[in-house]
């Protein structure tokens, strides 16, 4: 799942973004779009050729984690048009009536996405009415092979004590849970409190071999020679190797989380019309292509991944071969006593 840190609003933003920051779009104003993601998850760019393209303004608001992504939403302070988040979190938003329908007939460039990640969104919009797939990839471990002599093929790497302070979690409450679930042979979307507890046993037992738990940092830990390993997304795994040529990625042999990013139009958007342009524009094979090329995870458009070369195509960071992801799950949102729980014990395993 993407979650980049925040650094600075997007080039060309600046001159709106104080209307962003008042708290609330213009009433009935069909000419702008606010638009919730994650930072530096688009080349900035892009939504300046939007503008230009159709003279739809558009305000761009970030976050950092899902989880507060949802928080700034539900505040009611900012009423965003669109927003791009992560499987089971837009599952949560759909449940919860917070989207609307698209109409994928009215996206013309829709057929760029291919099959399967139509079918991987399935998992969280049954029916693919409410989502449209933007970026996507798999959790796994990113090792220094100088360092690390033996195969590395499962999570137990991480829980053996061979490293003890040269590893980095993630500080992500569902994907350090699912490193730990998926090495002890379970969901990582069980509802079982045995099994989530079992988890949190070995994840307190890990917790003195933790150098810490980081987002897009575990990946600059590992290049820059400070940990041994990190569990991070695939698309840092490729940015990481391209600075040092020693680290490898697995996904390991138990299985892991393959994540879907997507787009949801919300319930406050007045404008649908301006909204599917938005997603029109997004599915487009050039601006797929930019954004591919500034953040460089796994894109769902077909088109850009035809048009990679074929060294780009061969490396699995990149296009995970087709069998990679046997073994993988889909983040679903947990139910509520499940997720009460879970939150509990985050809170438990990370305290100090």
């Amino acid at each position: 799942m993407k979650k980049r840190v925040i650094s600075v609003l997007l080039a060309g933003m600046l001159a709106c973004s104080a209307l962003s920051l008042t708290g609330c779009k213009s009433e009935g104003s069909n000419g702008s779009l606010t638009v919730f993601s994650y930072g530096e998850y688009m080349d900035p760019d892009v939504l300046d050729q939007f503008t230009e393209e159709t003279g739809i303004e558009v305000k761009y608001e970030e976050s950092l984690t899902p989880e507060e992504m949802y928080t700034k939403y539900k505040s009611g302070a900012i009423e965003y048009d669109l927003l791009c988040s992560t499987d089971y979190m837009l599952q949560k938003f759909i449940e919860e009536g917070e989207f609307q329908e698209i109409d994928r007939s009215a996206l013309e460039n829709s057929g760029n996405i291919g099959d399967k990640y139509w079918e991987l969104a399935a998992a969280f919009d049954p029916d693919n009415k409410y989502t449209v797939p933007y970026f996507w990839g798999t959790l796994g471990i990113l090792y220094d092979t100088s360092r690390v002599k033996e195969p590395v093929d499962s999570w137990e790497v991480l829980f053996n004590g061979d490293y003890a302070g040269e590893i980095i979690m993630q500080n992500s409450m569902r994907d350090t849970y699912m490193a730990a679930l998926k090495y002890l042979g379970y969901s990582l979307n069980t509802n079982e409190e045995k099994e989530i507890r079992e988890a949190q046993e070995l994840l307190l037992k890990q917790k003195p071999d933790v150098q810490a738990y980081l987002v897009d940092e575990a990946r600059d830990e590992v290049v820059a020679g400070n940990a041994v390993m990190a569990v991070v997304y695939s698309g840092e795994a490729y940015l990481g190797h391209q600075y040092n040529e020693d680290l490898a990625y697995v996904i390991p042999k138990e299985g892991s989380n393959v994540w879907l990013d997507a787009w949801g139009v919300t319930k406050y958007c007045d404008d649908l019309e301006a909204a599917q342009k938005f997603l029109d524009f997004m599915c487009r094979e050039d601006i797929a292509k930019k954004n591919f090329e500034f953040i460089y995870y796994s894109t769902p458009n077909d088109a850009v991944v035809e048009s990679l070369s074929d060294e780009e195509r061969a490396d699995e960071t990149l296009v995970p071969a087709d069998d990679a992801t046997d073994n993988c799950e889909v983040s679903r949102q947990l139910n509520a006593d499940s997720n009460d729980l879970m939150n509990e014990l985050w809170k438990e395993l990370k305290a100090d």
